[in-house]
């Protein structure tokens, strides 16, 4: 009998995360981060783990700036004729 009481009381802090974490990423759109769901929700458990949020942010821009730059790369040696 305790299992279901506790059960019961697991459904609104579900159905409360999940709707913090849909607003969450409602404004993630509005504000163009270019995060998927999963990727924010990753971030979100990182800085409830301490993580740092602007530290976060930083590596993120590092890591789509290297991942362009990677992109740029490839892409110009593939479209260089074979010698």
């Amino acid at each position: 009998m305790a299992e279901s009481s506790s059960s019961s009381k697991m459904k609104p802090k579900i159905s409360s995360a999940k709707d913090i974490m849909d607003t969450l990423f409602d404004i993630s759109k509005i504000l163009n981060t270019g995060l998927d769901a999963e990727t924010l929700a990753t971030c979100v458990r990182l800085c409830e783990s301490g993580v740092n949020p602007e530290a976060l942010a930083m590596i993120i821009q590092e890591l789509r700036r290297e991942s362009a730059a990677v992109k740029t790369e490839d892409t110009s040696k593939s479209s260089q004729p074979l010698s």
